[in-house]
């Protein structure tokens, strides 16, 4: 690392010290899309995380869009030895190598940790005409050209995945499906309350401002059991057999010093042991799934394999 903030804090850390004596840190953690998607706010709650726990002073939080993230993603992989930087991704991300063609690749990238999983919420505007799942699901039956589906990735992402799986349950073809694209959350539920998708699919923590302020109406969820604080079934509830969950982590350049790789895996082990993460894990309806180092590399490489295997 150019200061070697991070390390110093990493090495207090193990030390014995805690945290407290973390001073300054030149660590920045990229966003591959845009402000308000999930790795947006998942990427804000680390930095927020990481400075109240006094595990580094105020990381830079910066977003870099396009291509689904592959834009971000070729950036992380130019920045080769770069010790003081690591990419929010996700499942969005493992899907955009694949469909946009990218030339970086994840397994170029260090895998840091896996921090979360979350599921995705069914969700219209309030004033829209479907009061259930039931009544979206008769009408997007029907006609699903006229039902348009919207989702915050690209296809073979998260949301993509969800809204497949789902249709196929409810015995609507796949292929069918009209499905609209967004980067992120943000640009989907400005979609959704422009009427330009009939519903939109996304995960709770892009959603959670407004189905609490009443702005949204949530249909059902994918998790296997009900949400805490989110009045909606969840989708085998209402007969639809579909269980589902996005994951999110941090992964950093290739070509790491061993003192560089340790540092960061340090610091987020340390984010992960903190009471302020698990606060946020409760604040967003996240679950823990922390998993580190090399098992996070042969999970992003099992995960490459099964979309692979989805598109096949």
């Amino acid at each position: 690392m150019r200061r070697r903030a991070v390390l110093a804090a990493a090495a207090l850390l193990a030390g014995g010290c805690g945290s407290r004596g973390a001073g300054s840190a030149d660590l920045r953690i990229m966003v591959p899309n845009a402000p308000g998607s999930g790795y947006d706010i998942t990427a804000r709650t680390v930095a927020r995380a990481l400075d109240a726990a006094r595990i580094v002073r105020d990381p830079e939080v910066f977003n870099l869009p396009g291509a689904s993230g592959t834009v971000g993603l070729q950036r992380l992989v130019y920045e080769r030895g770069n010790g003081d930087l690591m990419m929010l991704m996700g499942l969005g991300v493992v899907g955009a190598q694949q469909t946009e063609q990218a030339r970086a690749r994840l397994s170029d990238t260090t895998p840091i940790a896996r921090l979360i999983e979350e599921p995705a919420l069914v969700v219209v505007p309030n004033a829209a005409p479907y009061r259930t799942l039931a009544d979206l699901i008769t009408a997007w039956r029907a006609n699903p050209a006229a039902t348009p589906a919207g989702g915050g990735s690209s296809v073979a992402g998260p949301d993509h995945l969800a809204l497949m799986l789902m249709a196929e349950a409810a015995g609507i073809a796949p292929a069918r499906v009209n499905y609209a694209s967004f980067d992120g959350g943000g640009d989907l539920l400005a979609a959704v309350f422009r009427g330009v998708v009939a519903f939109g699919v996304s995960g709770i923590g892009e959603t959670v401002d407004q189905v609490r302020s009443n702005q949204l109406r949530v249909l059902a969820v994918t998790s296997p059991a009900r949400i805490p604080g989110v009045d909606a079934p969840t989708l085998r509830e209402v007969g639809v057999d579909v269980v589902f969950a996005n994951w999110r982590g941090l992964v950093a350049p290739p070509d790491l010093s061993g003192d560089d790789r340790a540092a960061l895996r340090e610091v987020v082990s340390h984010l992960h042991g903190s009471a302020e993460w698990r606060d946020a894990l409760s604040r967003n309806g996240w679950t823990d799934a922390y998993l580190a180092d090399d098992a996070f590399g042969t999970f992003i490489a099992a995960e490459n394999a099964r979309i692979a295997a989805v598109r096949s």
